[in-house]
């Protein structure tokens, strides 16, 4: 029973936070000029048009996944480097801007009752379950995403300060990089490593804290 309340909180939530955080590198796209992913039917908040099965699947695996990629042509920006990067920033932005809204719903209700996780109705804790939750895989996905290795948002953020020889040579590295991720998961699943975890926790542990009290 514990097992099937826990999804009926954790997957509405991932498909929303992906979505959004797809939809937003799509849409900070079509501002900046690009209309890739609206020719794509990617500007819609219809989680069908962005969840990938594979990435989804992960997520409950080893607690880190991926949506599908929105389609973005650096070549419609005025500024190619410039606009990739604050592209790429859009996605995590967006998850930290939901946990700070939700954190505040959050510290509300906490507000009217402290101890509102432990006590109260079940449809309450339910609800505050679900907050918490959705703080914290907001936290995670966007921190997770600012990793700096290519594909991650976090490299197309850094290549906009690097030169442009620099920038190049290091978005090249999307095929190596993404090798590297999948290599990583791999060992995380199959060894019980969390290796992911260990480079996001203790951020995220900080920012949770910080928005609910809560450490995990």
């Amino acid at each position: 029973m514990n097992t099937i309340i826990q999804l009926l909180i954790q997957i509405p939530i991932l498909l929303i936070t992906l979505t959004i955080h797809e939809f937003s590198h799509g849409y900070v796209a079509y501002l900046l000029g690009d209309d890739t992913a609206k020719r794509a039917g990617r500007l819609t908040l219809n989680p069908i048009s962005h969840i990938d099965p594979i990435g989804l699947l992960m997520l409950f695996i080893v607690h880190i996944g991926w949506a599908k990629p929105v389609p973005v042509n650096p070549y419609n920006f005025k500024n190619q480097k410039r606009d990739m990067a604050i592209t790429a920033a859009a996605g995590p932005v967006s998850n930290f801007v939901m946990a700070i809204i939700l954190s505040v719903v959050f510290n509300l209700l906490k507000a009217a009752n402290p101890n509102i996780l432990y006590s109260g109705s079940m449809l309450a804790q339910f609800f505050t379950s679900m907050l918490v939750y959705a703080i914290l895989i907001n936290l995670a996905l966007g921190i997770f995403n600012l990793i700096p290795i290519p594909p991650m948002d976090g490299s197309k953020i850094l290549g906009g300060f690097l030169s442009d020889e620099a920038y190049y040579k290091y978005t090249a590295q999307e095929r190596k990089g993404a090798q590297i991720l999948m290599i990583i998961f791999a060992v995380s699943f199959i060894f019980k490593l969390n290796i992911i975890g260990a480079i996001i926790m203790p951020p995220l542990n900080f920012f949770l804290k910080l928005l609910t009290g809560i450490t995990l």
